[in-house]
């Protein structure tokens, strides 16, 4: 069983830049050597043959297909924040001139 030390506390403290009482360091210590623990318990499990997963939930798509019509935003609704408008689409500022190659 790791116990952490009231030192090693305060060292994980400075580095999350947080000011402990000694009652939350005595209490952390005792939180995180439990972690700890479960840690070491949990890398003693052997695995061998159990290939990695993302989930061990049955994967679907949620995704809609994109060939399948849609209610969209009508056009004045769209238009209605934007700073300029031409009363069709967005009027924006242009980015690059024209270059003739």
């Amino acid at each position: 069983m790791a116990h952490l030390t009231a030192e090693e506390v305060e060292h994980i403290a400075l580095l999350g830049r947080l000011s402990l009482t000694e009652e939350e360091k005595a209490r952390y210590a005792q939180q995180l050597s439990a972690v700890l623990d479960y840690a070491v318990e949990l890398a003693s499990i052997d695995v061998e043959g159990i290939p990695p997963t993302a989930t061990v939930l049955a994967a679907h798509n949620i995704m809609r297909q994109d060939d399948l019509p849609s209610l969209s935003i009508e056009r004045d609704d769209a238009l209605k924040n934007a700073p300029r408008t031409d009363g069709i689409s967005f009027e924006v500022q242009a980015t690059f001139e024209d270059r003739d190659a």
